[in-house]
C-alpha cells in the first residue's frame, strides 16, 4: 500500500519536515538490521484522535530493544509516547498509522553493534485497511508458506526487530506471486505459527483457538485484545494450543489479527474454502471496531488521547 506523505516526522528529539527525515548511508541498521519497531494505530473518536494501546506497544518496543541490547533513548516509554502525540498534533491528523522505530545509527561498521549510537524516529501517515477493504469485509485467501517461521534459538521471535522481517518478506512475496493475499508460516516443528505480519485464530466446533507463544509467534497486542474480548464479552475462552496444518483446512472460521490488518477474516486456505466470515469472527470484528472508535466505555483505558 503506497505511503501518503504528511508534513512532519519526529526524528531524534525534533519535529522535522518529512523530506528531511534522513539517515546516513552507513547507518548500522541499514547494513545489519539492528533495530526494533512498532506498528500502532490512531483512530478518530468522538473525543478526538485516540491511540490504541499505545503504552502496551511502547513497552513491547522496550522489550524488543532489550533483547538486542539497546536502551530506549529520548526518555524511554514516556518520552516516545510524548513524541507520538507531538507528531500526530504537528500533522493535524484525526486518524493514522504510527511507526516508532529505534535503531543502531552511524558510528561503526561490523557485526558488533554495541558502539553504534541508538537513534529513534516516529512517523505517522493515513493508512486504510492493510489487506484491503474487501478483505476486511469478505475475507482473504492465504497459503501455507514454504518458508518456516524463525526459531527462538535462531532469531528471537518475541522481538519485533527490523532485520528478522526478511523472514516475513520471503513468505509474503511467495504468497503474492502465487496469487493469494497472505502467507501462513509454520514453526520449526511444522506447527502453525503466524502469518507474515499477523497472528492467526481459527474456530472449530464453536471453539476459538490460536497458536501459543511456543510456536514462535510475536505476542501481538491485537491478539491479546481479541483474547480478552472473546472471554469477557462473548463468553469464549480462546485456547492457546498447537494447530496443525491440516486442522486449518477443517476450520469453520479463521481470521488474522494485527495492528495493520486489524481483524481480517480468511475465506480460503491452500485452495480449501473456509467460506464467508462466520458469526464469531463478525462478533469479534464488530466489538473491536466499536472499542477502537471509542464507542465502548468498558475498554476506555485502551485508548490514549494526545494531550
Amino acid at each position: 500500500m503506497p505511503l501518503t506523505e504528511v508534513e512532519y516526522i519526529w526524528l531524534n528529539g525534533k519535529i522535522v519536515p518529512w523530506k528531511d527525515a534522513k539517515i546516513h548511508v552507513l547507518t548500522h541498521a541499514l547494513h545489519y538490521g539492528s533495530g526494533a519497531f512498532e506498528g500502532v494505530r490512531c483512530y478518530e473518536t468522538k473525543k478526538g484522535p485516540a491511540v490504541f494501546r499505545l503504552t502496551d506497544h511502547l513497552k513491547r518496543l522496550e522489550s524488543s530493544a532489550k533483547i538486542y541490547m539497546m536502551d530506549l533513548p529520548y526518555g524511554g516509554v514516556d518520552g516516545l509516547k510524548k513524541a507520538v502525540f507531538d507528531v500526530i498534533k504537528a500533522n493535524k491528523l484525526k486518524s493514522c498509522y504510527i511507526r516508532p522505530i529505534v535503531y543502531r545509527g552511524y558510528g561503526e561498521m561490523g557485526v558488533n553493534p554495541l558502539k553504534s549510537p541508538v537513534e529513534a524516529a516516529v512517523a505517522v501517515w493515513p493508512w486504510g485497511a492493510y489487506l484491503g477493504d474487501d478483505g476486511l469485509k469478505n475475507g482473504i485467501r492465504v497459503r501455507v508458506s514454504s518458508y518456516r517461521r524463525i526459531d527462538a534459538n535462531v532469531i528471537p521471535p518475541r522481538a519485533k526487530a527490523t532485520g528478522q522481517y526478511l523472514n516475513s518478506i520471503l513468505a509474503k512475496i511467495e504468497a503474492i506471486q502465487t496469487g493469494v493475499d497472505e502467507a501462513v508460516m509454520l514453526d520449526s516443528r511444522g506447527m502453525v505459527s503466524e502469518c507474515s505480519g499477523e497472528n492467526l485464530f481459527i474456530v472449530r466446533k464453536g471453539k476459538l483457538f490460536t497458536p501459543p507463544t511456543s510456536a514462535g509467534i510475536l505476542e501481538g497486542i491485537t491478539r491479546d485484545s481479541v483474547l480478552k474480548i472473546a472471554k469477557d464479552d462473548l463468553g469464549l475462552k480462546a485456547k492457546q494450543r498447537d494447530i496443525s496444518r491440516d486442522e486449518l483446512y477443517l476450520a469453520e472460521e479463521a481470521f488474522l489479527t494485527g495492528t495493520a490488518a486489524e481483524i481480517t477474516p480468511i475465506r480460503e486456505i491452500d485452495g480449501r474454502t473456509i467460506g464467508k466470515p462466520g458469526p464469531i469472527t463478525k462478533q469479534i470484528q464488530e466489538k473491536f471496531f466499536s472499542i477502537v472508535k471509542g464507542n465502548d466505555e468498558k475498554y476506555a483505558e485502551w485508548l490514549e488521547h494526545p494531550k
